[in-house]
């Protein structure tokens, strides 16, 4: 018998989380392009790695095989399932939309609805279409009105089957890794590039906001928030004042940005960072695939530093890569009883969607990191449950974590 039972609010949201580009295959976007190139190629190459583990392709083929994600989701018995819409998909050339991805899009929501799975769906999850790409991407001046375009064209064909909106996935990685450390296309290591980008993506948000609301006034908008816990060693006073610096600009900048313009945040979480007279100083007792510290308090503390802002929260995505699944069901549980404390003392969260649904392919880092619930293979595509799943399943049944 396990000894505590740690039941969660009537109506709370158990899902999993994909991206287009991560899962669907067969996409041409800015990411496409670079992953092919020669000057990745080669880095690829002189790192020692195989170059096909870090090209999409295929990914897990989903846009073919959403029947079979659905088996999975269906499996799991969750009552929700982020995902995102391909915007070169939607929009391959400027002001020219097609319909064929929208009717399938479509598609894909009304067989969740029918399997009473609600869809939580994000509009932007990294990739651009590439003649966006060539108009200078998220540090052009005009990325607003083509953001907005692009997200009144979705929302129209959408309103009446999608209530959840996430405008943008994770702002802040992108820009740091896209325009600080060159890790992400275009590839740039320059700060007033990002400075530029990270506020155009305020102001895309901001107008989206209004422009969707508009058009569906019942739709609840947000965005998913990568927030780390900063955690200063011994409260020592250089580690704090360094805490509360990462903490505003990290953390908080962008949501005290939009704070007039969001119904709910999408917290995205992954992990602490321990700061002793500098960054990344953590104990790292238990490690992920990745070489993340796995610590499942940090989400505590985290949601309750959100508190502040008196909005819904909705966990968008957390997970761990672990192809030999040896600490995913032990992090989950721990994690949901670190959220579940945080309920307690009245954070206003709302569902937990872990990341991933499948093993995808994960940026940068290609197909070596398995964040799957389910494992994929590479050649057939077969989704094969990890045991992890029936652990997750029997939350998602019961509403409820049991811990021994």
């Amino acid at each position: 018998m396990p000894n505590k039972i740690f039941k969660f609010p009537p109506g709370f949201f158990w899902g999993a989380s994909t991206s287009a580009y991560q899962v669907e295959g067969g996409i041409t976007n800015d990411w496409s392009q670079w992953e092919k190139s020669g000057a990745r190629i080669k880095e690829l190459k002189a790192r020692g790695k195989n170059p096909d583990d870090y090209i999409s392709g295929l990914a897990c083929n989903s846009y073919e095989m959403f029947a079979e994600d659905l088996e999975c989701l269906k499996e799991l018995g969750v009552s929700s399932y982020r995902f995102s819409i391909e915007w070169s998909r939607v929009e391959p050339e400027e002001g020219k939309f097609n319909n064929e991805a929208i009717s399938h899009y479509q598609e894909q929501i009304k067989l969740l609805r029918q399997n009473k799975i609600e869809p939580f769906v994000t509009l932007w999850h990294y990739p651009l279409p590439l003649w966006l790409k060539n108009k200078g991407g998220w540090e052009s001046g005009d990325m607003e009105k083509y953001f907005c375009r692009y997200a009144e064209k979705v929302v129209s064909e959408f309103k009446n089957e999608v209530v959840f909106w996430t405008t943008l996935n994770e702002p802040d990685i992108y820009c740091g890794f896209s325009y600080l450390t060159g890790k992400f296309p275009p590839n740039k290591k320059n700060p007033l590039a990002y400075w530029r980008a990270l506020h155009n993506m305020i102001k895309a948000h901001r107008s989206a906001y209004k422009k969707i609301k508009a058009i569906s006034p019942k739709a609840k908008i947000g965005v998913s928030k990568h927030n780390i816990y900063f955690e200063a060693y011994k409260n020592r006073l250089a580690n704090v004042i360094l805490k509360k610096m990462a903490d505003w600009w990290w953390n908080f900048y962008f949501l005290n940005k939009i704070k007039d313009y969001q119904d709910f945040i999408g917290l995205n979480h992954y992990r602490r960072d321990t700061i002793n007279y500098g960054f990344n100083k953590n104990e790292n007792k238990i490690v992920s695939d990745f070489g993340w510290e796995l610590y499942p308090e940090s989400i505590y503390y985290v949601l309750r530093d959100l508190k502040k802002y008196h909005k819904p929260i909705y966990i968008t995505e957390h997970g761990v890569s672990d192809g030999q699944d040896k600490h995913r069901s032990w992090f989950i549980k721990e994690t949901l009883k670190n959220v579940h404390q945080a309920i307690k003392e009245g954070v206003d969260a709302r569902g937990y969607s872990y990341w991933s649904l499948l093993d995808n392919f994960e940026w940068a880092d290609g197909f070596t990191q398995k964040f799957g619930l389910y494992e994929v293979d590479r050649k057939t595509f077969k989704r094969t449950a990890r045991p992890s799943v029936k652990v997750y399943a029997e939350i998602c049944k019961n509403n409820e974590v049991r811990v021994d």
